[in-house]
């Protein structure tokens, strides 16, 4: 136990809720920390394309 399981996938099921693709059930008893979906790695892609946005307008009015 303590693997830390990143789970970056996501899709939409027949009710509309939103899962990841890690089966919580089969992987919580080897794992130490599972992020959630939704609201695990999405903020931080968000915050990363945001950054990157940011560092290339900089560097094309800088040169």
């Amino acid at each position: 136990p303590g693997a830390t399981v990143i789970d970056v996938g996501i899709h939409r099921q027949a009710d509309k809720s939103l899962t990841g693709d890690v089966d919580f059930d089969s992987v919580k008893s080897v794992a130490g920390l599972i992020t959630p979906v939704p609201g695990g790695v999405g903020p931080m892609t968000i915050a990363t394309l945001m950054e990157q946005t940011v560092d290339l307008t900089e560097w094309r009015q800088n040169g």
